[in-house]
């Protein structure tokens, strides 16, 4: 008598989120055939890339290889195209490969066509260094290469967009830089948002640590970058122009092009999803993590891609099996570095309601504003001990 085939579900993605829920699965149910599609022989970490920027931490410290995934399944090549009718993914070489469900987790792509004249030869030269890698030395590079004096210009992008404290941490990092090696030098922030995640926090801390070296200049005040000349390091916005001697472009972004050509993002470049499964909206027995989903008041972060991974493996499980998934709880905490050993911090906690992933009000909050840095320096070793656990649980 012929054996029965295990129910194969196949994870697109090998960041936080997809190498998560890959793990979860397995241990959740053993008999499911759990495989992995991710072409990169290594991850590149994005939290504390920012660190690198600074010189306060290798490139090889963000990096984590493939090596640890036991019996899951893992295929070195690229997913191209997924048939959601016949429930198959086509790879890169041509195969295709068949599911029970699929989940993708394809974190972000940058958006070259949404800023007039930043593309990717731009990038080269006034780099996003959004995605940690080749980007995040090159802009190292440029900051050690700058004289003292130089003028440093972040342009920050409208939401939604991955990490939302991220911009203004790094902000707080390239500012010790300079503040340490190259004092006489300047920063600014053309941001296209009035507002923004632990601002209060990320001010106090500027006022206290870096008086006179960052400018934050507000959507209200003209800070939205509306057009770049990469051949002069020009930013313009609708109040003038800034010329930079190095200039960091994070542009807007949208769900990666896995998530477009599955059918699975909508109008806005994003993938709305059932706040309990994390089911896409758009195409049956298609789920979608991380950063690539819409996912309420969660924010786009390591921390919530790993939360979030957990939960749809949960669910993906359960309906494997023909089970009602259960109610998803969901936790996120974003720490920042503003320094070394100074850390900040914002948690919430998560559910299902009304369609969404609603914060639970009352649960969850910020760093507090009037704090001794005895405190600070507690989160900062917070957020390294954190990153050593998820890293260690999710790579092995």
């Amino acid at each position: 008598m012929r054996a029965q085939a295990q129910p194969r579900v196949i994870v697109v993605g090998g960041g936080f989120a997809g190498a998560s829920c890959a793990r979860a699965l397995k241990q959740l149910d053993r008999d499911l055939a759990v495989t992995l599609v991710e072409p990169e022989t290594a991850y590149l970490a994005c939290p504390f890339r920012n660190a690198v920027l600074a010189g306060l931490r290798g490139i090889e410290a963000q990096t984590f290889r493939y090596d640890q995934f036991g019996d899951i399944g893992l295929i070195r090549t690229r997913a191209v195209a997924v048939d959601a009718e016949r429930r198959r993914v086509r790879l890169e070489d041509g195969t295709d490969i068949g599911y029970v469900r699929l989940v993708l987790a394809p974190g972000v792509d940058l958006r070259f066509d949404a800023l007039p004249g930043y593309d990717e030869a731009a990038a080269a030269i006034m780099p996003h260094a959004w995605k940690a890698g080749a980007q995040t030395l090159l802009l190292r590079d440029q900051l050690a290469a700058m004289p003292d004096g130089g003028v440093v210009i972040l342009s920050a992008p409208a939401n939604p967009f991955r990490c939302p404290p991220g911009p203004y941490e790094r902000a707080s990092l390239i500012a010790h830089y300079l503040k340490t090696s190259k004092p006489r030098s300047k920063l600014i922030i053309l941001d296209a948002k009035d507002a923004f995640s632990k601002q209060r926090l990320f001010e106090a801390a500027w006022q206290e640590l870096y008086p006179g070296l960052i400018e934050w200049v507000p959507l209200s005040s003209g800070g939205r970058v509306t057009e770049v000349d990469p051949a002069t390091r020009t930013l313009v916005t609708e109040f003038g122009s800034h010329k930079a001697d190095v200039a960091n472009v994070i542009p807007p972004q949208r769900a990666g092009r896995i998530a477009q050509s599955a059918g699975v993002a909508d109008q806005t470049g994003w993938c709305p999803i059932d706040p309990v499964t994390f089911e896409s909206r758009l195409q049956p027995a298609i789920h979608v993590v991380g950063d690539a989903a819409i996912g309420g008041a969660m924010p786009k972060s390591a921390f919530s891609a790993n939360a979030q991974a957990k939960a749809c493996a949960a669910a993906v499980a359960a309906l494997v099996r023909e089970r009602q998934p259960a109610q998803p709880k969901l936790i996120n905490t974003c720490y920042s570095l503003v320094a070394p050993g100074y850390g900040i911090s914002i948690a919430g906690v998560y559910q299902p309601r009304d369609g969404l992933l609603a914060e639970v009000e009352g649960a969850g909050g910020t760093s507090p504003l009037e704090a001794p840095l005895s405190v600070r320096e507690l989160e900062a070793a917070y957020a390294e001990d954190w990153f050593r656990t998820i890293t260690s649980e999710v790579f092995g």
